[in-house]
């Protein structure tokens, strides 16, 4: 018989430590435009819509950072981002993509929402603050050869 198992659906969120949460709202404060879902003991939640990424103090030294492990911030405007850690003299990654290291070691990856896969519901970007983000030709092909092209 075969075995049935639950299907993963997505990320609700993303845990990183750092050394102060304040110090942490405020590097990532000067970078994008957020808002604070919340805070609880020595936690700090950066709402995302539908999603976070939540800001944990770090209690121990546990892993020392690597160069591929990374997550990726999808944004509205990339450029702006890329003005703004040039800006902030906030040294990126070399290679292809924008990549910075924030002053606790996590690897972050900025991605334009329009060219990912990826999709918010039109509700949770009108929640936002979104009437639409546009979604380029390339990601409109391969959503669609996987049944999920917006109407």
């Amino acid at each position: 018989m075969p075995m049935h198992k639950a299907r993963a659906l997505g990320i609700n969120h993303v845990a990183l430590e750092v050394g102060d949460v304040d110090a942490a709202l405020d590097f990532y404060g000067q970078i994008v435009d957020f808002n604070l879902r919340g805070r609880h003991e020595g936690m700090a939640f950066i709402d995302l819509g539908d999603q976070f990424i939540a800001l944990m103090k770090k209690r121990t030294h546990t892993q020392e950072p690597d160069k591929q492990r990374h997550f990726g911030l999808v944004v509205d405007d990339k450029n702006k981002v890329k003005k703004t850690l040039e800006t902030l003299n906030i040294e990126t990654v070399p290679g292809e993509f924008l990549d910075f290291i924030d002053p606790w070691g996590n690897r972050v990856q900025i991605v334009q929402y329009s060219e990912l896969q990826f999709t918010k519901a039109p509700h949770i970007l009108r929640g936002m603050g979104f009437k639409q983000l546009d979604k380029s030709d390339e990601a409109i092909q391969a959503l669609a050869k996987k049944g999920m092209a917006p109407e």
